[in-house]
């Protein structure tokens, strides 16, 4: 399972999405596993994020990234500085 990133995607390609209408999720600087039942697509507003899928290698992310999460996909978050995010579950 890989983790898609987009680094500073146009705002031309983030209007296409509809990103400003997704909703928002933030949180601080912390350590947690989680399991994505659906495909979840966000774009990062804030933070640093260090996440690594069970078994697999870590991936560095954060402000401007457009990112595609897996559905099924196990892994651990490390938020590094504080996060705030669109997201969108398909």
């Amino acid at each position: 399972m890989e983790i898609k990133i987009e680094h500073q995607p146009s705002s031309e390609r983030l209007q296409e999405l509809g990103i400003s209408s997704w909703p928002i999720w933030q949180k601080d600087v912390s350590r947690f596993e989680w399991t994505y039942d659906s495909q979840e697509t966000c774009y990062f507003l804030e933070g640093d994020v260090i996440v690594t899928p069970d078994g697999g290698k870590s991936v560095t992310m954060g402000k401007g990234d457009l990112v595609t999460f897996p559905q099924g996909m196990s892994c651990t978050w490390e938020i590094q500085s504080k996060v705030k995010k669109h997201y969108c579950f398909e």
